[in-house]
């Protein structure tokens, strides 16, 4: 029989509670818990369609033992049941296996949109054109996803590139999938303006941030202070002569966001979006501290300081220092379309240690 046994009655109920969630979405319920419905079906939708695949699955076993456990079989029907029995008793342990990773304890923010901030770090120049790398790398992954990217506040680099660019990754899983990015990106190659061929060493920070909703965290109006001041612009017709950036400080925390785009109202919207995604992880932060074991369950810490990866242009190679991967397809990878290898190989990391935590009785 399988080696990963799932309890029935836990499998059960799951299917039970996605069935009730569907009967409530189907009574016309008001709009806002409507809404938290649509949310839980997401959630569950996959877990249940595991689920009833796997007691399917289950059923179907029990019959084939029936068959080759009734002495009254004829000989072609035990030998079509022994013929099953193998490839029906794997599928068991497949569809275990994967619900067992379905049933692991989740980040609540996995389903949400996301913030996305890249900065350039050491490097000067440098660093700038490979911050712009690094955002362009983002903005195709997330067109291969289908999800939308919305600039939010950008200061470009003197030569090009980006000294920091934020904008909105919008879509179901967004941050699921892009929060192993945060991190310092390293890049070593040969900058354009260095004539003597001399490798260099830059870097560029990645900041990845659940974007939070009204009911995720409330940002009281006295608590904040929003200033207004004259955008920089590059000369001449381009020089923005209305006060329209806005900056928003966070009095509490400390925490200060500016935003300067055209619209002093979308400047306000696009601030409050980003402190609002800024005092949620703060607060993840602060819940992660209190689990040390919890967090011993992720891939890499999450910290703006820490080193994950390098991309080496002379080798073309990338490597995730967290999971000891290399990949000799940089090329590719910087294109958007090769980083769904790194992504998914940091998930099943990621889902290899929680399955370790929780078999240890750590989480």
């Amino acid at each position: 029989m399988a080696a990963i046994s799932i309890p029935l009655a836990r499998v059960e109920a799951l299917i039970d509670r996605f069935e009730a969630i569907t009967a409530e979405m189907a009574a016309g319920p008001e709009p806002d818990i409507y809404v938290k419905l649509s949310r839980d079906y997401s959630e569950l939708e996959p877990v249940a369609e595991k689920a009833r695949a796997y007691l399917a699955a289950l059923s179907e076993f029990d019959d084939i033992k029936e068959l080759l456990a009734d002495s009254e079989t004829d000989a072609e029907m035990a030998e079509l049941a022994q013929m099953e029995y193998k490839p029906a008793e794997e599928k068991i342990e497949e569809l275990a296996a994967e619900m067992q990773i379905l049933l692991l304890p989740k980040d609540a923010a996995d389903n949400k949109s996301a913030i996305l901030e890249v900065r350039a770090g050491t490097g000067g120049d440098e660093a700038a054109l490979f911050a712009g790398d690094l955002f362009r790398m983002y903005q195709k992954f997330a067109e291969d996803n289908g999800w939308k990217v919305s600039v939010m506040s950008v200061s470009e680099g003197d030569v090009g590139g980006f000294k920091e660019i934020i904008a909105s990754i919008t879509g179901v899983g967004v941050f699921a999938k892009m929060k192993f990015e945060s991190g310092v990106h390293r890049v070593q190659r040969v900058p354009e303006t260095e004539s003597g061929g001399r490798i260099h060493t830059s870097a560029a920070t990645v900041a990845v941030l659940p974007e939070a909703e009204e009911v995720d965290i409330e940002v009281r109006s006295e608590d904040i202070r929003i200033d207004t001041m004259r955008a920089s612009g590059a000369g001449g017709q381009h020089v923005n002569t209305t006060d329209s950036a806005v900056r928003i400080t966070h009095l509490p925390t400390g925490i200060v966001v500016t935003s300067s785009e055209k619209s002093q109202h979308q400047n306000r919207a696009n601030a409050m979006k980003v402190l609002q995604a800024r005092l949620y992880e703060a607060e993840r932060d602060r819940a992660d501290s209190e689990r040390a074991s919890a967090r011993r369950g992720q891939v890499g810490s999450g910290d703006r300081s820490e080193r994950i990866r390098t991309y080496n242009f002379p080798q073309g190679r990338v490597t995730d220092h967290r999971i000891n991967l290399t990949l000799y397809k940089l090329d590719r990878v910087l294109a958007g379309e090769g980083l769904p290898e790194l992504v998914d190989a940091l998930i099943a990391e990621n889902q290899a240690q929680l399955l370790a935590a929780v078999e240890a009785d750590e989480i």
